[in-house]
């Protein structure tokens, strides 16, 4: 078989595997873990059952493959929005918004179910594990960039991890109902706390 008949195969099996893999993420988020199934993946791809049982033979096997797909899909959007902050005055709060954005997202959602199934699920705990700690860094790495602070300043290392578990708490809260006028009323006290102790 020639290399020009293989590209157009080996693109259409990387086209089928984000079908797969997106509509496993839109049906995590609308329908949890519990009732998200290879079925209902196929068919919302639009994938034949066949041909995902032969790229993702077991759910488990999917949603590992999603989680993967979830964590470079939240690693982009962060890159993009922090990319968007303008520079200036109100830095700080701009920077709250961003990360809450981002903790509202569908994706962090999706990312919530997994969490919570991994929690009693040993093989999708090891997936799950050590993509989020990456993921954990990353966001601190960039957090503590976008702020322009200093970690080897005492206190400041625990001022923007504090500043991500709240965002976090957040983000889990607005899964149960909306919740963004507390929210903002929040990102603006702690925004000024953040100035105050961090400049």
């Amino acid at each position: 078989m020639s290399q020009a008949t293989r590209v157009p195969q080996e693109q259409r099996t990387r086209a089928m595997r984000a079908r797969l893999l997106d509509a496993t993420v839109e049906l995590l988020v609308e329908r949890g873990f519990a009732g998200t199934s290879t079925t209902l993946v196929s068919q919302r791809a639009g994938v034949s059952r066949g041909a995902q049982l032969h790229h993702f033979p077991a759910k488990n096997d999917l949603v590992v493959a999603a989680v993967e797909h979830i964590t470079e899909a939240r690693g982009q959007a962060l890159k993009e929005a922090a990319r968007t902050l303008p520079d200036g005055g109100r830095r700080t709060r701009q920077v709250l918004a961003m990360l809450a954005d981002h903790v509202t997202s569908p994706v962090f959602t999706a990312a919530l179910e997994l969490w919570v199934a991994a929690r009693t699920d040993e093989q999708l705990g090891a997936a799950v594990g050590p993509l989020e700690q990456h993921i954990g860094r990353e966001l601190h790495r960039l957090t503590v960039e976008l702020l322009g602070v200093d970690e080897r300043k005492p206190g400041v290392r625990e001022l923007v991890q504090a500043t991500l578990d709240m965002v976090r708490g957040l983000g889990l809260a607005d899964t149960i109902s909306d919740d963004a006028a507390r929210r903002e009323r929040i990102l603006d006290r702690w925004a000024e706390v953040l100035e105050r102790e961090l400049s």
